[in-house]
């Protein structure tokens, strides 16, 4: 709570009241050292997670290592291991082992490849080898854990009443769903939430309570089965909070924009002011290789409206798993959303970046300027590229720099 209150310029005894009141979380397993404490919530800047891991065309472990070290050199806050191909096990050792952020992970994602491994299916996976994953996965320092617990059976009901476009999106979301369906049984993490909050405790392991039923298009959007879990969640937060656990919400998704405001306020209500942790959002449904920029949209406004944890998008969402680049673009795209919210939330010290920027560009000062950017080295591959004529003016304008020209008669 110390490093966390220092980060951000806040009184620890502020920090620690909201800390208790569950309004701010710090996921960080006590087993676990990293080099950099996140704290997510009320008052704080808005944080970035990236998400890496391996899938069964792509297993390589020193990729995923090196998307770890572009995602935090460039920012990322926190990252999530979403394995399900290669050696899991081995996978998210080599991650927490070289991760300086706090790691989350999906559990029912091992317990799903474990039962495939098995040649078992899905639905024959026991309740208890779901929470032996846990826990294992608690022993090994895992700082936050995705748990689908809100998929339940009235959730589903209400999926199947309406209807959707697209219909589950979440992986972890279709896989209680299967689970559920042929075992004709209520969602174990949901039945059995106590079991999860004893294994949280035990480590301080964070829940980050997730969104199985997210709108995964713009017209499956804020229906009643979303809506139905953000309730059920925001009941299962409540019990984290007087059970001592760390909690937040997960959100959609693909949201309107005229949406995004309803659904952040929605959160904060249902939810007791709990973190929101969401997906982008996704603005629009049309640009594939884009969707960068869509959740950028979508994330800057969410977080403006409160949302305090924002995942990035890369470019190849929904079309095949990110490479090095294109984790670079993601977490860049979602640290340009994070802080146009803070400027918009006040918070300190947020605008004072903007202001130095602004000061060093009205004096032409290319160094500073490329040291205040939020990518460094793009900004100084792009002004060399371009060669310009004089080194007091760029390309675009050369001797008819507005600024040049203002500066010389109004000072």
């Amino acid at each position: 709570m110390r490093l966390v209150a220092k980060a951000e310029g806040l009184d620890p005894k502020i920090l620690a009241k909201k800390i208790a009141g569950g309004k701010i979380v710090i996921p960080s397993n006590i087993l676990r050292k990293k080099n950099r404490i996140c704290g997510i919530g009320e008052g704080l800047r808005t944080k970035v997670n990236a998400n890496i891991g391996t899938s069964q065309g792509s297993s390589r472990i020193a990729i995923e290592l090196k998307k770890l070290e572009v995602a935090v050199d460039n920012g990322a806050d926190a990252v999530m291991d979403l394995s399900t191909g290669g050696d899991l096990r081995k996978i998210r050792k080599a991650i927490l082992e070289a991760s300086r952020v706090p790691v989350g992970t999906v559990p029912i994602y091992e317990a799903a490849v474990a039962a495939d491994r098995k040649k078992r299916a899905i639905p024959f996976i026991t309740a208890g080898e779901m929470f032996a994953v846990l826990e294992e996965q608690a022993k090994e320092g895992v700082d936050f854990f995705t748990i689908h617990c809100g998929v339940t059976t009235k959730a589903v009901d209400c999926l199947k009443k309406e209807g959707r476009v697209i219909g589950v999106v979440s992986r972890g979301g279709a896989i209680m769903i299967e689970w559920m369906a042929h075992n004709g049984r209520e969602n174990p993490f949901y039945e059995e939430f106590d079991r999860v909050l004893d294994i949280a405790r035990k480590y301080d392991v964070t829940l980050s309570l997730g969104d199985g039923m997210r709108p995964g298009c713009l017209a499956d959007a804020s229906d009643k089965a979303q809506i139905q879990e953000l309730m059920t969640l925001g009941e299962l937060s409540l019990k984290a909070r007087a059970a001592g656990v760390q909690v937040m919400i997960e959100g959609p998704g693909h949201v309107p924009i005229n949406q995004i405001e309803a659904n952040v306020l929605l959160e904060k209500e249902v939810c007791h002011g709990a973190p929101f942790y969401v997906l982008g959002p996704l603005v629009t449904d049309i640009a594939p290789g884009y969707d960068h920029i869509t959740s950028a949209i979508g994330g800057a406004l969410a977080a403006a409206y409160g949302a305090d944890f924002i995942c990035y998008v890369t470019p190849s969402e929904h079309l095949g798993l990110p490479s090095v680049d294109d984790v670079k673009t993601g977490v860049i795209s979602a640290r340009i959303a994070a802080h146009a919210a803070d400027i918009a939330k006040g918070i300190k010290g947020a605008l004072d970046w903007d202001i130095t920027m602004s000061s060093a560009r009205k004096k032409r000062d290319w160094q500073k300027q490329f040291a205040l950017a939020i990518d460094p080295k793009r900004a100084r591959e792009y002004r060399n590229r371009l060669k310009p004529v004089s080194k007091d003016v760029c390309t675009m304008c050369g001797q008819y720099c507005s600024m040049k020209i203002s500066e010389e008669y109004l000072g």
